[in-house]
């Protein structure tokens, strides 16, 4: 099974991955992970990404495309796998159609997850981070026992750049601007699956198996 999860940040994409991992098998394809990954191997395509990072310009969408397409080759992929943070544009929807056509593969399904904009500010600006150990906290859905506090350490936890206020609105509007166009374009090639992502994560991961492929 092959699947592209769509919805702004702090939609539960992250979270809903993990369980399409541990239940179905599936394979997380992260666009930075495998773009490491192939310049740490020295591949053909990695050596380019290499020598483009180098030069301090961005990666174009042809080498990630080339990335993606050198990944899903790989033995563990035949399974099926799960695309995280590719696409993002539809330059890069049309590139990945035109790779998966010439492998002779399809994508499964494209989800789609619907959260209204104060909601994702709500569930990121609330999140409080224990820097040290990696322990995560939520203000509202999952505060400390001392507010500010790390429940082991007593020390105080800290909320990342990403997740202020004015940030995560910069996000929702390069989401909108960029990939939100993706929507509408896999809608029409009718791969598309919407799901109410405001609901609790576990009753949207029922939505989301119910939205698979049989």
């Amino acid at each position: 099974m092959r699947i592209l999860l769509l919805g702004p940040p702090g939609a539960g994409k992250g979270t809903q991955a993990n369980n399409l991992i541990r239940d179905y098998g599936l394979v997380q394809l992260s666009t930075g992970d495998m773009l490491r990954a192939a310049v740490e191997s020295g591949t053909e395509i990695g050596l380019k990404a290499k020598a483009v990072m180098d030069a301090g310009v961005l990666v174009s969408d042809e080498i990630v495309a080339g990335i993606v397409r050198e990944r899903i080759q790989q033995p563990d992929c035949a399974n099926g796998f799960l695309l995280d943070g590719f696409p993002r544009t539809q330059v890069q929807a049309e590139l990945l159609d035109q790779m998966l056509e010439e492998l002779n593969v399809s994508l499964d399904r494209v989800i789609e997850f619907q959260v209204n904009d104060e909601a994702v500010v709500r569930r990121l600006s609330g999140r409080r981070l224990h820097q040290p150990s990696g322990r995560t906290y939520h203000v509202e859905f999952n505060p400390p026992k001392e507010e500010g506090r790390d429940n082991v350490t007593g020390e105080a936890l800290i909320q990342r750049e990403d997740d202020t206020t004015d940030t995560v609105r910069n996000r929702l509007n390069t989401y909108y601007e960029q990939t939100a166009p993706l929507v509408s374009y896999y809608t029409e090639k009718g791969d598309l699956v919407s799901i109410d992502g405001m609901q609790s994560p576990e009753e949207v991961y029922t939505l989301l198996r119910n939205a698979l492929p049989n």
